[in-house]
């Protein structure tokens, strides 16, 4: 083997000067003009309070520039398929390279989504079973719950030398769905009596399924009016005929007032309608509906495993698809390792080197045949990841949202590992966190602020982590912040009991939740604790439950609307000047008619990015000019939205705007940290620790004794934590039972009680190992989370 030999150089090379990503003047959401140079093939982390303009910075500004030029390269013809993007709003970008995020946005819940396909282990398994399994069924679709089996026979004409030769063909494709619940794992049965009231007839309003009015064109009048059944007879009175065009009927062309619509029977149709949408997308009050009307339950001929028999007959050395799937990922690691076999040598290694991802990455606990719409953000997040260890790119910048949710301070540094390995491979890692054991790994540290909202978008500081402790920053005065285990802790007024839950890797764990006291349940990731607290919570008990759950909403959604805020105004606005509610509304009566109500107007360019101009007509204030004359305590109804929530919630405090709907939700607002957001603010422009607290806020008018969160400090900065805890406190002494799944210390050492759960992860967890006050736990050190707490607060 011949070595080449180098020259040196004395004189840098030009290309080695561009070691820096520029932005100059960069204004996207809140951003006040701000400059910054990052260096590259570091790790740098933004820190900030929440709502600063961190992820405004780092993902709007430099991600998305970085994706648009790259998608620009691309043919007009590609670029036409491709969402276009405008360019963010700076006037220098310099020195980006490609740019791959890997953001919290919580992946599809489609039903035939799981770990498994949004990671391609499921199609190397597929291919593995279609080479080595026995009996030998077919290719790797056979072994798919995304393609059904299919046949077919006829006959085809063919010209042949000028003549017409017909010719009989057949065709089948084997594929591995199960033909009764169509590789969904489960079947629905529809509650006929959540549809309609069989004692009426159409005519008398017998539906009641939402939003199908007796008037409605497109849903009633074509059951009435379409000469299949007796509008004027009860339902109940039907001949079976007419029963089963009712229910069933394929879909049939039908006039109505002389206009052509489609009919078909009402199951189908509600199918289509309700259950073939994500749950999560619907409306509150259309998935109350569906969840009354539908019963779902596991297949019986399949058993859940979505699998045809004939896919579930092959199998390797005893193990068919279904139960490799089933698996825990860290033991189907083991078994492929245990697979020797040289025809398939590079797939079992690409296999393994995936698998074994999964375990690096803290997520050996999961199975690949786990839908992927009931992962958490930060579970989909590091499958998102599994596809970037290991690549062979470098000089990528990589992008990351607060890469340690949902871990537990065990496996944080293994998280800090996997950045510092991308960074050392030559890669520029950008980092928005908020945890200092993650802040403290950082080569170069951006701290935005000083507040959020109209009070940050400016950068407080830029240096190293030493620097930041003595900057003075926000982030700097709270970065060595240690809350102190609680010594007086409050004494329970009762207990719920959990017995023999079992919800998927519990291990018929007892125990009994104290009421009236904050109670944090720990442990490392994957040990059980949500399982244990949404999955277990005897039915009956008056639970108001806070989710992860990411809050949907459009550009037309902003705080107002979304907390139900605007009722109590739109009503007031009405009442006073005599007029009705429906104009108050930008989305009804009232929106102006030149931009419907969204105070832009969108040009859409076809391949080039579409542009937004303020609307000329409303000037951006969304409302008809008339509408606007109207006043209540002298302010009209866009400029009562442009209020902050502590200028509305003294405006609607006293005097003549005196409302008490609207002022007691203001003063959840303002509970929850969000006095300084704008009532007219759109969903889409709040950060996740906002959106996070907006959605807190919503919850806490629920009435209910005992409030289970599932880690409410998602997406907070280290002083937002103690506002929340102070929070926590209020709900407690007002008589409220507060239950927390946390992996943050300061609310461990916060709690009342603690319950851990593990000790590990998957079937190594499940399992009570330890119950008490967190100075107990702290003493005992028995466990991982009790090392941590006591090394946190120094103990």
């Amino acid at each position: 083997m011949t070595t080449a030999t180098r020259t040196k150089t004395t004189s840098p090379h030009a290309a080695d000067s561009h070691d820096l990503i520029r932005v100059h003047g960069a204004r996207v959401n809140n951003l006040q003009d701000v400059s910054i140079e990052i260096p590259k093939r570091r790790l740098t982390v933004f820190t900030g309070v929440s709502g600063s303009g961190k992820s405004s910075l780092v993902f709007s500004t430099i991600a998305a520039e970085s994706q648009r030029l790259i998608n620009e390269t691309y043919s007009t013809f590609v670029q036409g398929f491709m969402p276009t993007q405008a360019r963010p709003e700076v006037d220098v970008l310099e020195g980006l390279t490609t740019v791959i995020t890997v953001d919290q946005q919580r992946m599809g819940a489609d039903p035939r989504s799981t770990v498994g396909t949004a990671t391609d282990a499921s199609a190397m398994l597929r291919i593995l079973f279609s080479r080595l399994g026995q009996p030998h069924i077919g290719s790797p679709q056979a072994f798919s719950f995304n393609v059904a089996s299919i046949s077919g026979a006829g006959a085809v004409a063919i010209e042949r030398a000028g003549r017409t030769v017909k010719e009989r063909r057949s065709f089948s494709i084997t594929g591995g769905m199960c033909p009764r619940c169509e590789g969904r794992g489960a079947v629905s049965d529809i509650d006929l009596t959540q549809l309609y009231d069989d004692s009426k007839s159409l005519a008398d309003g017998a539906f009641t399924i939402p939003g199908w009015k007796s008037d409605s064109f497109w849903t009633v009048r074509v059951y009435a009016e379409s000469g299949f059944v007796d509008p004027n007879k009860p339902i109940r009175k039907y001949t079976k005929k007419e029963l089963n065009d009712f229910l069933y009927k394929e879909p049939t062309k039908v006039k109505v007032d002389g206009v052509n619509l489609t009919y078909e029977g009402l199951i189908p149709k509600v199918q289509k309608s309700f259950l073939a949408k994500d749950p999560d997308a619907l409306q509150p009050h259309i998935r109350a509906f569906v969840d009354r009307a539908v019963t779902f339950t596991t297949c019986p001929e399949c058993d859940g495993t979505r699998l045809s028999e004939l896919a579930r007959s092959s199998r390797i050395s005893g193990i068919n698809i279904a139960d490799a799937c089933a698996m825990q990922i860290s033991d189907l690691a083991e078994w492929v390792r245990g697979l020797d076999e040289p025809s398939v040598a590079p797939l079992l290694a690409a296999l393994g080197h995936t698998l074994d991802s999964f375990v690096e990455i803290g997520l050996g606990y999961l199975s690949l045949e786990r839908p992927s719409g009931t992962l958490s953000g930060g579970e989909a997040q590091r499958v998102k990841m599994i596809r970037h260890l290991g690549s062979a790119l470098t000089d990528v910048t990589y992008v990351f949202d607060e890469p340690t949710i949902g871990l537990h301070p065990h496996d944080i540094q293994r998280m800090n590992d996997l950045l510092r390995q991308l960074r050392d491979k030559g890669n520029t890692v950008l980092v928005v966190e908020h945890k200092p054991e993650t802040i403290v790994i950082a080569d170069h540290v951006v701290d935005l602020g000083p507040g959020a909202g109209t009070g940050g978008g400016t950068v407080c500081f830029e240096g190293t982590v030493e620097g930041l402790r003595a900057s003075g920053t926000i982030t700097g005065r709270h970065f060595d912040d240690r809350a102190a285990v609680k010594e007086d802790v409050r004494k329970p007024t009762g207990t719920l009991e959990i017995r023999g839950a079992t919800t998927h890797n519990l291990q018929d764990v007892d125990v009994d939740i104290p009421l009236g006291v904050l109670c944090v349940v720990t442990g490392v990731a994957g040990s059980g604790k949500s399982s244990l607290v949404h999955g277990s919570i005897p039915r009956g008990t008056e639970v108001v439950s806070v989710d992860q759950g990411a809050i949907r909403g459009s550009r037309r959604s902003n705080p107002a609307t979304y907390t139900g805020l605007l009722d109590p105004i739109r009503k007031a606005f009405a009442k006073t000047n005599g007029v009705k509610p429906a104009l108050f509304s930008a989305n009804s009566e009232g929106a102006c008619p030149n931009c419907n109500g969204v105070g832009v107007i969108y040009t859409d360019l076809a391949i080039m990015a579409g542009v937004a101009t303020t609307c000329e007509e409303c000037e951006g204030k969304r409302y008809q000019a008339s509408v606007l004359e109207y006043h209540l305590g002298g302010r009209d109804i866009s400029e009562v939205l442009a209020m902050s929530v502590t200028e509305a919630e003294e405006f609607f405090g006293a005097g003549e705007a005196h409302i008490p709907a609207a002022h007691a939700i203001l003063g959840r607002l303002a509970d929850v940290g969000l006095g300084y957001l704008s009532l007219g603010q759109p969903l889409t422009t709040l950060s996740g620790g906002e959106r996070q607290r907006l959605k807190l806020a919503t919850h806490m008018a629920e009435k209910g004794g005992v409030y289970v969160l599932d880690e409410p400090t998602a997406g907070l900065h280290l002083a937002d934590v103690e506002q929340l805890l102070g929070l926590l406190d209020r709900l407690v002494d007002s008589g409220k039972s507060v239950i927390v799944v946390e992996h943050h210390q300061a609310v461990m050492a916060h709690a009342d009680w603690i319950i851990d759960l593990g000790p590990g992860a998957g079937h190594d967890g499940g399992r009570i190992v330890f119950e008490g006050t967190p100075a107990d736990l702290v003493a005992a050190r028995s466990t991982r989370t009790g090392e941590h707490l006591a090394a946190y607060v120094g103990s």
